[in-house]
């Protein structure tokens, strides 16, 4: 049974990967290709090397995050809170994908867990240790922090970016931060793979540990491909509705105000990943980012009505992904 259990995890993490590529590939394509910096095949493809480059480099960091992040029961019990977390997971982002809101996968994946693990205490079984510490670190504090820090930087770049091109053609301007723009996006991919990736090698050493495969030592290569694989394979898909909602529906945002966005948001992901190994989440960076720089300027361009809709989806998605993975939890408890 507990080979069982360890199939599904695979498959649903894998399915996770792919959903977590299909769906962030926007964060990267979707300036690019709206100010024409890149076209869309272009972009999807830069985005998808970028983001498999990303994923494997951050396969050291997996095991850390594994060692720090939550603990399973083991056996079967620990396999379920999985399945029934990553199951939840999927569809919430799924949902989202198809209304065109961009939600962080890791909020997504986190509540999953929590709500499983409760739902196996209600059992009389156990639940998932360290579980409120990750909602703080990895819910609650980037949820306050993230989007109000990459809003505030991207708006107060803006000033010198527009300083420095004061004297120059508006033509030359736009041609000269296109280029910068599609630099920039590939570094957003890079950033991306290094932050989700990690997390997604993370729940397979998870699974590995639950199931007495691995003592959680070092990081087995199938599991490195398989996340940094299946992520670029849902990035080469491509979410376009997400892509929509950023490009045209959020805010107008001109090369300039885009490669600042952008090129501020890839700095965020790696000092996050790479210096203070804090979990960000793309979508809150690259989201509140944009936001910011385009905020910045002389009218009124937002949509603040979608605004408020994707912070109060934010908001819900870690309690709706939990409520969800909670029943799924008792239902496979009560068909075990």
């Amino acid at each position: 049974m507990t080979a069982v259990f360890f199939g599904a995890v695979v498959v649903l993490t894998a399915a996770f990967a792919f959903l977590n590529g299909f769906r962030d590939v926007s964060l990267s394509t979707a300036l690019p290709v709206r100010n024409r910096a890149l076209t869309p095949s272009v972009a999807v493809l830069l985005a998808a090397f970028f983001n498999f480059v990303g994923a494997l480099l951050s396969a050291t960091l997996a095991v850390a995050v594994s060692q720090t992040w939550i603990s399973l029961p083991s056996g079967t019990d620990g396999l379920a809170i999985l399945v029934s977390g990553l199951l939840s997971a999927c569809a919430w982002g799924l949902l989202m994908w198809w209304r065109g809101i961009p939600v962080p996968s890791t909020h997504t994946l986190v509540g999953g867990l929590a709500g499983a693990g409760v739902a196996s205490l209600a059992v009389g079984g156990t639940g998932v240790g360290g579980a409120d510490q990750s909602l703080l670190l990895q819910v609650v504090l980037p949820l306050l922090l993230s989007p109000l820090v990459a809003y505030s930087g991207a708006f107060l770049l803006v000033y010198p970016a527009t300083w420095a091109a004061r004297h120059t053609q508006p033509s030359v301007v736009n041609q000269r931060f296109r280029r910068s723009q599609a630099i920039a996006a590939g570094a957003v991919a890079f950033g991306h793979g290094l932050q989700d990736g990690q997390r997604v090698s993370a729940v397979l050493l998870l699974a590995l540990l639950a199931a007495g495969y691995s003592d959680g030592g070092n990081i087995p290569m199938w599991v490195v491909l398989l996340s940094a694989v299946m992520i670029a394979a849902g990035t080469l898909f491509g979410g376009w509705r997400i892509s929509h909602t950023i490009g045209y529906k959020l805010t107008r945002v001109d090369p300039l105000r885009g490669s600042v966005a952008q090129i501020y948001s890839a700095l965020m992901l790696f000092v996050g990943a790479l210096a203070l190994h804090w979990p960000l989440s793309t979508t809150h960076t690259v989201t509140s980012a944009v936001l910011g720089a385009g905020e910045n300027q002389h009218f009124s361009v937002t949509n603040r009505k979608l605004v408020i809709r994707i912070v109060g989806l934010w908001v819900l998605t870690p309690l709706a992904t939990a409520a969800l993975a909670f029943v799924l939890a008792l239902a496979l408890s009560a068909a075990g």
